[in-house]
């Protein structure tokens, strides 16, 4: 019962020429309810959280409500796949972390789930806006729509490059990282540079930000408490040079397994910031956004993953450790029974983000044939 590959393969190309940013999918969006409504779902619902969609297919009885989620968005990258014949037509965006693949697969889910004759229960397939800055999960859960639809089981599926292709990677419990982007604002007073004594520059105090921040990371996956948290960007002052700096930017991505721990070590942040600019006679403003809950897969829906992989005769790979990405689902799994699993996109195909990456299509009828086997357990042949 799998679909025209074909037809589902060109849906890919036509959404990775038109790669849009968070928050501003709106062509991708049409794309998707055009094509969904070939197959005649009881309900679409438009602009879900922002651009989202979701496409209903509804059965006969009340019963389990599953949603299989993917993702609308694209990234700022160029890319450099020069031969590509289907290459995005915006300059400076593309689909570099495979999204227009994700959106193919439940898109060509929506063929299958059309011919089938549950007895009971409602499909829910779920384009959600703005993963790629921590805000689109978040604002579908508000939305009265998402609320209404009241979903009992969320599953979701990402590519992993560096995997072989088609084979399937599950975890219980965390499966990635909380993450979050810190700005750190630092205010003094400028002053002539032959007088710095006269004014409040911030440079002792970033270097000592920096060094402290660095104190508080454990870098060893194995370890619960794992920590990690990357300088992103510094600005201080103006190319003045007759001038004592007096404002100054330190930013962080921070990331650690849990949402709970990382909860704490912004609170160890801020507190250890606010004793800094105090010994330094500075004012300072923490901001923080981009923020990613863990995922965490709860076990029996794990154990359909692995079942499901096992009915289409794919191979599983157990992963001790979480993925240090951040990646928005995770507030859908603090909310429902949900799971997401990988898809090995190749052990020679270019990282996730990488300018030079691009989905395999020979791994869509893989995860159409999970997402359709998922169901039918839940659900009942």
């Amino acid at each position: 019962m799998l679909p025209d590959l074909n037809q589902i393969i060109e849906l890919r190309h036509q959404l990775h020429q038109h790669a849009e940013f968070s928050g501003e999918e709106k062509v991708t969006s049409d794309i998707i309810a055009t094509f969904l409504s070939k197959y005649s779902p009881t309900q679409i619902i438009r602009e879900l959280g922002g651009h989202g969609v979701a496409a209903i297919f509804e059965y006969a009885s009340a019963g389990p409500i599953v949603v299989f989620r993917c993702e609308l968005d694209a990234l700022p990258i160029q890319e450099k796949n020069a031969n590509l014949p289907y290459r995005s037509r915006h300059e400076g965006k593309s689909h570099k972390c495979g999204h227009d693949g994700h959106m193919a697969i439940v898109a060509g889910l929506a063929s299958v789930i059309s011919q089938k004759s549950y007895k009971q229960g409602k499909v829910i397939l779920l384009f959600q806006p703005a993963e790629e800055t921590g805000a689109g999960a978040r604002k579908v859960m508000a939305d009265q729509s998402w609320i209404d639809l009241a979903p009992t089981h969320i599953f979701a599926l990402h590519n992993l490059p560096g995997f072989n292709k088609n084979r399937i990677i599950v975890r219980e419990g965390p499966f990635n990282a909380a993450v979050i982007s810190i700005c750190i604002k630092l205010q003094g007073v400028v002053t002539h540079a032959a007088e710095p004594e006269k004014g409040a520059n911030p440079a002792l105090a970033i270097a000592t930000i920096l060094s402290e921040v660095d104190r508080l990371n454990i870098p060893d996956d194995s370890k619960p408490d794992f920590t990690l948290i990357t300088p992103i960007h510094l600005t201080m002052g103006d190319k003045a040079y007759g001038t004592s700096a007096g404002y100054g930017e330190v930013h962080f991505t921070a990331r650690c397994w849990t949402t709970e721990k990382l909860r704490t070590l912004v609170g160890i942040i801020k507190n250890n910031v606010s004793e800094i600019c105090q010994k330094f006679n500075l004012v300072c403003a923490f901001e923080t956004w981009e923020e990613f809950a863990s995922t965490n897969n709860n076990g029996e829906m794990v154990a359909l993953v692995k079942k499901a992989a096992r009915t289409n005769g794919l191979q599983i790979d157990t992963m001790e450790t979480p993925f240090r990405w951040g990646e928005d689902f995770g507030l859908f799994t603090q909310a429902f029974p949900g799971a997401i699993f990988g898809l090995g996109a190749g052990e020679k195909t270019p990282a996730l983000h990488n300018e030079f990456y691009d989905f395999p299509d020979e791994i869509i009828s893989n995860g159409i044939s999970m997402f359709t086997t998922i169901a039918d357990e839940i659900l009942g042949q």
